[in-house]
């Protein structure tokens, strides 16, 4: 078969969690040739970022025949963890971020590099999400009616990892009051030490924040001067080595 009569297709995709982690959900349109093909599925627990990944893995073992693949995803997540290498150097670590820490969802994202291996070609697209794009919005209508559907899948690997790796979750203090939310994880190969650490509940990138200042409380004996933050689903990580003793 020549390059010009291998199928090319169109993959959109879109996932999510409500909360997340919570009920997830993905719906997918595949689209060749003009004509085209919805799918969509829900789970019971699971996060935004395995459902971004399982909407693009599902559409692709859809594919009976070897194709050239154009994905297009509004989640950079995805997109910059092919197009940029990072999944392909955790592989090569054993899936590994650091010496310590395992790349979040790595199950997905070693069952997405076999799938994009067994194909022509792969191309991943990224799109702004909710500016009216037809697909876009299409396939966020299907990922929504799916996690509020009545046939919720099982995420087994992620509801298998929380099972042995949760943490406790603890109202902390953030400077000079009490008002954030963190969480400690359990495995110390999961715990959030700096900036750029995955987040344990979506896999994005934290950033540092200074804690709000509060007025003092007279039982307080320390406050933290700063704190984690991911930017995506808002989650607050309090760290030993902010903690700052009056």
């Amino acid at each position: 078969m020549s390059w010009e009569q291998i199928p090319e297709i169109d993959l959109y995709s879109d996932g999510g969690a409500e909360p997340n982690p919570g009920k997830g959900g993905f719906g997918v349109i595949m689209v060749y040739k003009g004509a085209k093909k919805e799918f969509s599925q829900g789970y019971r627990l699971t996060t935004n970022n395995r459902m971004e990944l399982s909407g693009v893995i599902y559409g692709l073992e859809r594919l009976k025949t070897k194709s050239k693949v154009n994905v297009y995803t509004d989640s950079r997540y995805v997109v910059d963890g092919i197009e940029k290498g990072w999944a392909k150097k955790w592989k090569s670590k054993n899936w590994y971020r650091t010496r310590t820490q395992k790349a979040v969802n790595y199950d997905l994202w070693a069952k997405l590099l076999d799938l994009i291996a067994a194909q022509e070609a792969v191309r991943f697209n990224w799109i702004r999400g909710h500016v009216g794009h037809p697909e876009n919005e299409r396939c966020d209508e299907l990922a929504n009616f799916a996690l509020n559907g009545d046939s919720l899948l099982v995420d087994t690997f992620y509801e298998e990892t929380m099972n042995t790796e949760t943490g406790e979750e603890n109202t902390t203090t953030t400077l000079f009051g009490t008002e954030t939310t963190a969480i400690t994880a359990a495995n110390p190969n999961l715990k959030i030490t700096n900036a750029g650490d995955p987040c344990r509940k979506c896999g994005t990138a934290v950033i540092q924040r200074p804690t709000k200042k509060k007025e003092l409380k007279p039982e307080q004996t320390y406050y933290f001067e700063y704190f984690f933050l991911c930017p995506k689903c808002k989650t607050a990580y309090m760290v030993e080595e902010a903690k700052r003793f009056l």
